[in-house]
């Protein structure tokens, strides 16, 4: 139900944030904290969503099959998981200092907040970036502990990169999302407007990352992934334009999975040989 292999969307860019504020391998600590603050927390979200939509999914027939409203798992055993994950992500966000464990009832709150959102307004998919956003930040924060334009940046470029990416995959419930009343920006504007405002929000996000590696002095490689992910968001593009929803699983899954672990990599390896 946690869809594990979605992880990898925004646990690349809570490593990318350590990494920078450490200047290469963090303190194995760190690193074991900020991976236990992503794992509970997005356990936690994942079952705060399933639980808050299941009356909806259950009247999705792509939705459908989800394990709460097939009766494969009972609603309170996964409000118990959403709240021993909650305690777990608590306690790591303290043990990271007590400036992340001020910060943490942010996240949790807009995680909340989020699977609500789309009943009043189709800005839904930029709380969302915004969730994933904090991970870089986050995790700059739990090392440094200080203000930066270098998770800024960072930040700025997840939040966008996800709103887009979100819309996307909002448009296999258009036309559901219209029938039931329900908000998103491609229900509200239609696939072509939306696949034009992901064009927007993606060119902000490489610009965005491009500007914090300039800022945290990164080379050449870190350049070179830049423009690799560049491509792959425009293949993103490419497979919705010329294949429709029939490739949605590719544009959606394995194209966003190599823009979060190629940036990552990227950055890695320019601090390494730097």
């Amino acid at each position: 139900m946690i869809k594990w292999e979605h992880s990898v969307f925004a646990l690349p860019f809570a490593y990318l944030g350590l990494f920078l504020a450490e200047n290469g391998w963090p303190r194995f600590r760190l690193w074991v904290w900020v991976t236990v603050a992503m794992v509970s927390f997005r356990t936690m979200a994942m079952a705060a969503n399933r639980i808050v939509d299941a009356a909806i999914d259950a009247r999705n027939p792509r939705t459908q099959g989800r394990a709460i409203p097939a009766g494969k798992l009972r609603p309170a055993w996964v409000f118990a998981a959403a709240l021993i994950s909650l305690l777990v992500f608590e306690w790591s966000a303290r043990s990271l200092g007590v400036l992340c464990f001020l910060l943490s009832p942010i996240p949790v709150l807009l995680a909340w907040f989020y699977p609500y959102a789309k009943r009043f307004t189709w800005s839904s998919h930029w709380i969302l970036g915004i969730i994933l956003g904090i991970a870089p930040y986050g995790a700059w924060l739990a090392a440094r502990g200080e203000w930066s334009w270098i998770p800024a940046f960072l930040s700025a470029g997840v939040t966008a990169w996800v709103a887009g990416f979100d819309m996307i995959y909002a448009l296999q419930d258009m036309d559901f999302d219209r029938r039931e009343g329900l908000y998103s920006f491609p229900a509200r504007f239609g696939q072509k407007t939306t696949m034009r405002m992901t064009q927007v929000l993606h060119g902000f996000s490489v610009a965005s990352w491009m500007i914090a590696g300039h800022l945290a002095g990164m080379g050449w490689i870190y350049t070179g992934g830049l423009v690799l992910i560049a491509f792959f968001l425009i293949r993103q593009q490419w497979l919705i334009r010329s294949f429709g929803l029939q490739r949605i699983e590719e544009s959606f899954f394995v194209m966003n999975a190599i823009v979060s672990i190629a940036i990552f990599i990227a950055a890695l390896a320019d601090l390494s040989l730097r």
